[in-house]
């Protein structure tokens, strides 16, 4: 676990939230200078505490407001089965998420899509068609009440 001083935490913080800051406007907002941003900045990066700086997109604005969460069930949980299925959700752009799982289930997964048939294709001829599928169930979101990316930082 990487420490955090009060000065980093801002600094994460404040790049959550908008990761669009100049330089200047983060040492302003954080209160430090543009300098030691600048090197705390890059020593949060090489630390990897600071992974991307991305834009959010609105999935329904876009004609991907369908969310589906699915359960995934493994045929085996051999080294070869979940290296199969694990490549196989990195390579599908339409699955969000992916969290291996304790339980019932071997894993998670977020799928968004256009509408109910659209994830039925996705479900029925490709998901299901994986070799190290055993079984899915999947789950509707009826609306998004919450959405977060920023992580929360701990104090100490």
């Amino acid at each position: 676990m990487i420490h955090l001083d009060a000065l980093d935490r801002k600094i994460v913080d404040a790049l959550q939230c908008d990761g669009s800051l100049s330089n200047a406007e983060l040492a302003e907002r954080v209160g430090s200078t543009g300098p030691s941003c600048w090197r705390r900045i890059k020593l949060l990066e090489e630390a990897g505490v600071l992974a991307k700086n991305v834009w959010l997109v609105d999935a329904a604005r876009i004609g991907q407001g369908v969310n589906v969460l699915c359960n995934i069930r493994l045929k085996s949980h051999s080294a070869e089965h979940t290296a199969l299925f694990e490549n196989f959700v990195r390579d599908q752009d339409r699955i969000m998420e992916c969290l291996s799982m304790s339980g019932e289930w071997d894993y998670q997964i977020r799928v968004v899509a256009t509408d109910v048939p659209d994830y039925e294709i996705f479900l029925m001829q490709t998901l299901l068609r994986n070799e190290a599928v055993a079984g899915a169930a999947s789950h509707f979101a009826l609306r998004v009440v919450k959405y977060q990316t920023a992580i929360p930082l701990p104090e100490k």
